[in-house]
């Protein structure tokens, strides 16, 4: 949402502080001619070594020093924050998308943490908060294969950053089901079927050794073999090729390390959307070390 983002700036410092409109004006201007075309911004930062980078941080160090003086709004101040920061983080998230790495994916995430921490600040330090994610991004990073490519997470970067004794991380794992997924980015979603956990798996063990739906809570010291051991977990992202799963949907998991409880189903049953979008084959795609 880098260019809505950009309305929002330039529409609060309209109305609320008008003198500082220059560095905003200066950051629409060097996106124009990329048509509001996230793709074709980040292609051209690839073939031709000039970006709005400088542009950005110019606008977002504006924006940024002047939160202190935005409290005759402070939702509106914390709205025009946000959106500068959005803007920071698209423009090096659509300008490391091309390269096809990790650092995408980095930028994402830490960007995800980041917002949480600005939202707890704003409403009190004390204030707590419930994220729904999918595992990737909220299991610790550290239990699983994306380490090892260099890749980060919501759910490592909160516990490193404030502690395992005020973070929660809870997991979700399906034997078998339904799901809502896609056959390729872009296309329409459709009910699709969840085949039963392969032999090895942690899903597979939950059903040999619980049999029904479960709240697992781990001990601190994460003791055993299930906890420690390093097995396969479900990961079924927005493209889902359940004919194939078994080439691209496990992540090695060492369990008790990357969540503190995990919310277990025999039987998962796909969601009913409310209001069904239609296909967008121009959609952004996500890459990911093992292919999903």
């Amino acid at each position: 949402s880098l260019w809505d983002s950009m309305r929002v700036v330039v529409d609060y410092l309209t109305e609320h502080q008008p003198d500082a409109l220059a560095s905003a004006t200066q950051a629409y201007r060097c996106f124009e001619p990329y048509a509001e075309d996230p793709q074709q911004y980040a292609w051209a930062t690839r073939m031709v070594p000039a970006s709005c980078e400088e542009e950005v941080i110019r606008l977002l160090i504006e924006v940024r020093g002047r939160a202190g003086s935005l409290d005759e709004d402070p939702e509106a101040g914390l709205d025009a924050r946000q959106s500068a920061e959005v803007m920071a983080g698209a423009e090096r998230y659509y300008r490391a998308m091309v390269r096809a790495d990790a650092e995408s994916w980095n930028v994402r995430d830490c960007h995800m943490a980041d917002t949480l921490d600005r939202l707890v600040a704003h409403h009190h330090p004390a204030a707590k908060a419930v994220v729904w994610e999918h595992n990737t991004h909220i299991g610790d990073a550290r239990a699983t294969d994306m380490a090892a490519h260099g890749m980060v997470n919501v759910g490592q970067l909160v516990r490193e950053r404030h502690g395992d004794d005020d973070v929660v991380l809870v997991g979700f794992a399906g034997h078998h089901g339904s799901v809502i997924a896609a056959d390729a980015w872009g296309a329409g979603i459709r009910v699709m079927d969840v085949p039963p956990a392969p032999p090895g798996s942690h899903e597979d063990l939950l059903h040999q050794a619980v049999g029904q739906n479960a709240v697992l809570v781990f001990p601190p010291d994460r003791p055993g073999r299930w906890l420690t051991g390093r097995r396969g977990h479900r990961a079924i992202g927005v493209v889902y090729h359940p004919e194939a799963e078994r080439f691209g949907n496990w992540v090695p998991t060492v369990m008790g390390r990357r969540y503190d409880a995990l919310l277990s189903f025999e039987a998962t049953e796909s969601l009913h959307p409310l209001h069904l979008e239609a296909a967008q084959p121009a959609a952004e795609q996500e890459t990911f070390p093992w292919g999903r």
